[in-house]
C-alpha cells in the first residue's frame, strides 16, 4: 500500500482557558491514504474540528506526531507551516470566505499570489479551476452576484488552484439547501474519482457523510469508530432523479 498522505499518532490537543484545561483531543491515531474520501463526524465538541485544524496546519498539537506525505509537520515553525498549507493543502469552508470586492477569478487567484506565481500563469490556472467546477462563464462576477452554491464552487476552485494533494472541507454544505448540497458533493466525488484528490470532510450531517467512502466518528476527543461506507450515496444519480421529479411536478401542476 502507498505511503499515507496523513499519518497521525497519539495526537493530543489541550487548550488552556484560564485555570481550566480543555482536552480537545485525547490520543488520536489515524492513517489516510492517497485517493481516499473520508468524512469526520461527531457531535459539537467531539474533537473533529480541532482535528481538522491540526490536519490543515492551522494549529499545532500539544503532543503526538503528524506526518503529511511522510514529512513530520507537527513540530515545524509557523512560517514553514504556512508554506506547507499553501503548497500541499486546499481548504473549503462553510462560510465560503470570499473577498467581497473582487471577482470570482481574482478570488481564485489569491493562493497563487501568496505563492508568487506570475500574473499570466495565475489567470490561466484560475480560469482552468473555475472551468473545472462549471463556473467558466462567471469569471467576472462578484460574490454578491452569485448564488450560495456558486460561491461555494468558487471556494472549491480556489482550493484547487495550487493543485494540492489534500483537500480539507469544513462543513461545506452547512449554508446550502438540499439540492445545492447534492451538487457540491457531486463536485467533491468527481474530483476524488477523476483526479484522485484525497478529501477529508467535516460534517455533523450523517447523510452528507455517506457521500464519502469512509466515516471516522469522534466522541470526547477520541476516535469512536472508523468504518467504510456500506452503501455510498452517488450525487450524480441523485441529481438526475431530482430533476426528473421536478419535471413531473411541473407537468402535473
Amino acid at each position: 500500500m502507498a505511503q499515507p498522505v496523513i499519518a497521525v499518532r497519539d495526537l493530543t490537543k489541550v487548550y488552556h482557558l484560564g485555570e481550566v484545561d480543555v482536552h480537545a483531543l485525547r490520543g488520536v491515531s489515524l492513517d489516510i491514504h492517497p485517493g481516499e474520501f473520508v468524512a469526520l463526524t461527531g457531535a459539537s465538541g467531539s474533537g473533529k474540528s480541532t482535528f481538522m485544524h491540526l490536519l490543515g496546519c492551522l494549529d499545532k498539537p500539544t503532543s503526538g506526531d503528524y506526518h503529511l506525505k511522510g514529512r513530520d509537520v507537527s513540530k515545524l515553525s509557523s512560517r514553514t507551516l504556512a508554506e506547507v498549507r499553501n503548497r500541499e493543502i486546499g481548504f473549503v469552508f462553510q462560510g465560503f470566505n470570499l473577498l467581497s470586492r473582487t471577482t470570482a477569478l481574482e478570488n481564485v487567484e489569491v493562493p497563487l499570489l501568496y505563492a508568487r506565481v506570475r500574473a499570466r500563469e495565475r489567470h490561466a490556472r484560475a480560469r482552468e479551476a473555475l472551468d473545472a467546477i462549471g463556473l467558466g462563464e462567471r469569471l467576472d462576477h462578484h460574490p454578491n452576484q452569485l448564488s450560495g452554491g456558486q460561491q461555494q464552487r468558487v471556494a472549491i476552485a480556489r482550493a484547487l488552484v495550487n493543485r494540492p494533494s489534500l483537500l480539507l472541507a469544513d462543513e461545506p454544505t452547512g449554508n446550502l439547501d438540499s439540492r445545492t448540497s447534492i451538487e457540491v458533493m457531486g463536485i467533491f466525488q468527481q474530483l476524488n474519482a477523476e483526479r484522485g484528490i484525497t478529501i477529508v470532510l467535516v460534517t455533523h450531517e450523517h447523510d452528507i457523510a455517506e457521500y464519502a467512502t469512509r466515516i471516522v466518528s469522534f466522541r470526547d476527543g477520541r476516535v469512536r469508530s472508523d468504518r467504510p461506507v456500506p452503501v455510498r450515496r452517488e450525487a450524480s444519480a441523485e441529481l438526475v432523479t431530482l430533476v426528473e421529479q421536478m419535471a413531473r411536478e411541473e407537468l402535473s401542476a
